[in-house]
């Protein structure tokens, strides 16, 4: 891939442009935001790491869209972060704003790019995108249920003291509180969970999960999580620029699946280089299936907070 860009040079942002310039997912990585010279000063800083890290993809620094012209993915992590005391949800209005600023340049200058969605509210910053853009449900994906996965998957190793590489889990529905991990396909090494954890305890891992942004925020005190949520968005992108078929738990806007129609939800995908390329339907069980359809709810009710 010739080009990608990465919208907010905040520390999501600088996080995930520093790690697609060290995978080498495309020539040139173009790191956008509003406030001069900050954009271009981290990119300059981190094409001083190319030597010592050893990578050859430019990266380079702009306030505007021209520089990101023909660029095969953004990535739009722009926006207001959450304070503590603050929900997803109180971002939307002015987060509505921003994006919808950012997916009028993301159309004017890139129309057949990809769209992965990072600013919150997740699941309708991503409908603000693809209403204002007008691209296809095949190409702006949100960037969720990896982060709420690898969520699940930490606390999982670290109550079994096992590595985080043999636990494959699965969280699907909105990001946030509503958010439903599908407990009945957790495994680790292949066995699953519920034979090595007691229910009270894998239910308090859960809860830990549905949490995890909050968690983390109440620690800073000030800002958000952004190492892990850098990962989930830069897994996304690699799938994309490698063409490599993964099927991983994004936000997808739904048409049918699931019993669910005309929202954006976490749910199964077969990402490649068209984007979204298959949305996966896993049986679920009569709670879980309840528990996604509330998760739907209350993204439908923050959807409706939105004026385009």
């Amino acid at each position: 891939m010739d080009k990608i860009t990465v919208v907010g040079a905040g520390h999501v942002g600088a996080t995930a442009a520093q790690r697609i310039a060290e995978r080498e997912l495309a020539r040139e990585v173009v790191l956008v935001d509003i406030l001069e010279g900050v954009p271009q000063g981290k990119a300059l800083d981190q094409w001083e790491s190319a030597p010592v890290e050893g990578f050859d993809t430019m990266v380079t620094g702009a306030q505007g869209y021209e520089e990101t012209a023909g660029s095969g993915v953004y990535v739009i992590t722009a926006g207001l972060a959450r304070k503590p005391g603050m929900s997803r949800d109180d971002l939307v209005q002015k987060n509505t704003a921003i994006i919808s600023s950012v997916a009028e340049q993301i159309a004017r200058y890139s129309p057949d790019s990809i769209i992965v969605m990072v600013t919150n509210p997740l699941d309708v910053m991503a409908y603000v995108a693809k209403a204002v853009t007008g691209f296809p449900r095949e190409r702006v994906l949100g960037m969720a249920g990896i982060l709420d996965t690898a969520r699940f998957r930490s606390f999982i190793a670290m109550e079994l003291g096992v590595s985080v590489e043999d636990i494959q889990a699965l969280v699907l529905g909105g990001h946030g509180d509503s958010m439903v991990p599908i407990v009945s396909t957790v495994s680790v090494g292949g066995i699953p969970l519920t034979q090595l954890m007691s229910e009270d305890r894998i239910e308090a891992l859960v809860n830990r999960t549905r949490k995890g942004g909050g968690e983390i925020v109440k620690l800073l005190g000030t800002g958000s999580a952004y190492y892990a949520p850098s990962s989930g968005a830069v897994q996304m992108v690699e799938a994309i620029a490698r063409d490599k078929k993964r099927v991983l738990p994004c936000a997808a806007w739904l048409e049918g699946e699931y019993g669910l129609d005309g929202l954006f939800l976490g749910v199964p995908c077969k990402i490649g280089a068209g984007g979204l390329e298959a949305v996966l339907e896993v049986e679920l069980s009569g709670g879980e299936t309840e528990a996604l359809g509330a998760s739907a709810e209350a993204v439908r009710g923050t959807m409706e907070l939105v004026q385009l």
